[in-house]
């Protein structure tokens, strides 16, 4: 894999890494779905993720990622399911990244689906986590599902972005997360300052 088309792998699979920190089925599935129609050209015949684009696959990718959406809509359930859903995040970002940079030499694909696929799927999953406690605490969930709905819509446009416009979506994805970063520290302060008075 040459050096730009490296990059640009490496720009789909950091922004579907960032897609996987809003929700964790949804990247992989439209991923799925992309390398199989023949949409993104990822070669994967031979490969370790040869499984990846198989009807099984992407049958139980599908029906995770509808569960997965209507999940968090229930109350209790949806902070529930952030425990879970964090560490798959990661692995999540992980995977999509290091799907994304196959064909590149495996020192490189691994390390910067490790590195900077999983540090932006945890960042993003981090901080909506965080904004999901915040709506739990102050509105006793009843603003949950307009977190989610948030985030569902995120993940959506991210995925498609990062599919079609790799270059794009990791300027999107990287504005997103230090957003949400941003976002959560003001509102850490201000329940800190609430608190001291």
């Amino acid at each position: 894999m040459e050096g730009f088309t490296l990059a640009i792998a490496a720009f789909m699979g950091i922004s579907l890494a960032a897609a996987s920190g809003f929700r964790v089925f949804l990247p992989p599935f439209l991923m799925a779905l992309s390398v199989r129609s023949g949409i993104v050209d990822i070669d994967l015949i031979g490969t370790q993720f040869e499984f990846f684009t198989t009807t099984p696959a992407i049958i139980l990718l599908g029906i995770a990622m509808l569960a997965e959406f209507a999940a968090y809509y229930v109350p209790f359930i949806d902070n529930l399911l952030d425990t879970i859903a964090t560490p798959a995040a990661v692995i999540s970002g992980v995977g999509m990244t290091a799907i994304s940079l196959e064909g590149s030499e495996p020192v490189i694909q691994w390390a910067i689906a490790i590195v900077a696929g999983g540090g932006m799927s945890a960042t993003i999953q981090t901080a909506t986590v965080a904004a999901r406690g915040i709506s739990s605490t102050f509105t006793l969930g009843t603003a949950n599902p307009l977190v989610a709905t948030s985030e569902n819509i995120a993940s959506v446009a991210l995925t498609i972005i990062a599919l079609l416009f790799p270059i794009l979506a990791i300027s999107f994805a990287t504005l997103v997360a230090l957003l949400l970063i941003r976002r959560n520290m003001v509102k850490d302060n201000e329940t800190n300052g609430a608190r001291v008075a």
